[in-house]
């Protein structure tokens, strides 16, 4: 049947040996649920470089032709940036990527991966499977986020260990006051939608204020449960309308891949009940906080099935595998944050005593540092809280950065810094970027992930985000307004 519909190229998957054992076994059960279900949809979505969702909705017959054929899509989604503006010279050699696949950014091929086929429940009829990304000759698109993340996995496997991640991501859902688009809201990009608060805040964990909102975390609640993503806990944040969720430890890819799930399905969830969700680190509107997304890692040591990071000495909280996986993250903390923060907004939240940290610093339980320890010695569940990362950024990038990290800390057995004390904030250790160019300008000197990833991968992020600074910095503000126009 495949080789009859007009998606992708004849054979594709099976000529290159695209899809594993496990995944073909996954092919044949999402097959078997389409048919269950009724599916009559199947997004396949391809997650961009700012970690966006991308995809074609196709049809149940064209799905299946696709995990022989994969599907085309377009590569000129590279060349943009957040607003979809165009940031490289779209037809020079090689894409100005200097890539020689990219010239005139022809289609690459989009193979789903079927262990991440799930049917939506928010969604009628309607399944959703990630893809990865080729080119036409078989070889991995090496800009592809999901590529660069399962490198990184297998670094960790071949070292004897297992990834392990949990996922605890604030984010703001706001009511929104119209569906209405006016003919000059059509701008590009165009201006944020006109909102109202859908709760007080400033009553942090409390129970009582969530009966506000019962609907929505129900909804949220049953959406995640249905789609086998592991809920730990929907809380009331600090802000108005601010809430965290939790997942339970997961291993390899599927913490990044829960995490486009999770975020798509907010936001499309909320805006079937008329709300707005925002995964934004800083909302500009009155009386709002920040929102994080603190990532939660371990090593799980493959030989034992054990966890990496517990200690057998009482005079350490982590292993000496797991104090090298700090050391790692800590040394090369600085040009790793465009992966961790990738956005202008993001470096609005850290601020002395906010609760986001400001320097690259460890501690044992303490929510002002940038790793946070958690665990004591001889515990199971020992592992580390990476506080740096915004809940926009990209998964895939943001994972990969820290595996890279922390691993690169265990084949050198790097020692971490001493822990700092009751007070991270007046700790002497190195300062985070205050601002998204100085990030930037970390990563363009920085050799280690030019080594790691690559040095096209890491000028294709500079480049990219060296074209949103300089759109943003070209911008007159509202505080210059406020600042200047009266005074001067």
């Amino acid at each position: 049947m495949a080789a009859t519909r007009g998606v992708g190229k004849h054979g594709f998957v099976r000529a290159h040996g695209l899809l594993s054992d496990a995944q073909q076994e996954a092919g044949q059960r999402s097959a078997a649920l389409v048919e269950q279900h009724d599916i009559r949809t199947v997004r396949l979505i391809w997650v961009d470089q700012h970690g966006a969702p991308r995809g074609k909705f196709m049809s149940a017959p064209d799905y299946l032709a696709s995990l022989e054929n994969g599907i085309d899509f377009s590569a000129a989604l590279f060349s943009m940036d957040s607003a979809n503006n165009v940031f490289t010279p779209l037809f020079a050699e090689g894409g100005g990527f200097d890539i020689p696949e990219f010239t005139g950014f022809p289609d690459m091929v989009l193979v789903p991966d079927p262990t991440t086929f799930r049917v939506l429940p928010w969604a009628n009829r309607t399944a959703w499977v990630l893809t990865d990304a080729y080119f036409a000759n078989g070889t991995p698109v090496p800009l592809d986020g999901r590529r660069l993340l399962r490198t990184q996995v297998e670094a960790a496997t071949e070292l004897g260990y297992d990834y392990v991640a949990g996922l605890e991501v604030e984010f703001y859902v706001l009511r929104r006051d119209s569906d209405r688009i006016e003919l000059s809201e059509g701008g590009w990009p165009p201006p944020p939608p006109k909102v109202s608060l859908l709760e007080h805040g400033y009553q942090y964990l409390s129970e009582v204020r969530l009966a506000g909102i019962n609907e929505l975390v129900e909804r949220l609640r049953d959406a995640y449960l249905d789609l086998g993503l592991p809920l730990r806990s929907i809380e009331d944040e600090w802000g108005p309308g601010q809430l965290e969720v939790t997942f339970d430890p997961m291993t390899g890819m599927d913490a990044a891949d829960a995490m486009v799930l999770f975020r798509t399905t907010a936001k499309q969830v909320s805006q079937q009940m008329g709300l707005h969700a925002t995964f934004m680190a800083r909302p500009g509107l009155p009386n709002m906080f920040s929102s994080g997304w603190h990532l939660h890692e371990s090593l799980r040591d493959l030989g034992t099935g054990e966890n990496a990071f517990t200690s057998d000495d009482a005079e350490h909280s982590l292993s000496p595998v797991g104090r090298q996986f700090v050391a790692g993250l800590l040394e090369h903390a600085l040009p790793m944050m465009v992966f961790c923060a990738p956005t202008i907004n993001a470096y609005k939240r850290y601020k002395p005593y906010s609760f986001a940290p400001d320097r690259a610093v460890w501690a044992e339980e303490n929510r002002g540092s940038m790793i946070r320890v958690q665990g004591e010695p001889f515990e199971r569940g020992a592992h580390i809280e990476n506080r740096v990362g915004e809940p926009a950024a990209n998964p895939y990038f943001y994972v990969a950065a820290n595996i890279a990290a922390g691993l690169d800390g265990i084949r050198r057995e790097l020692t971490p810094p001493p822990l700092a004390g009751a007070d991270p904030y007046a700790t002497d250790a190195p300062l985070l970027p205050t601002s998204l160019w100085e990030a930037v300008d970390r990563l363009a000197e920085d050799t280690f992930f030019a080594d790691v990833f690559g040095a096209g991968f890491v000028t294709f992020v500079t480049a990219m985000k060296r074209n949103e600074v300089s759109r943003f910095l070209s911008e007159v503000t509202d505080w210059e307004m406020r600042e200047y126009f009266e005074f001067f």
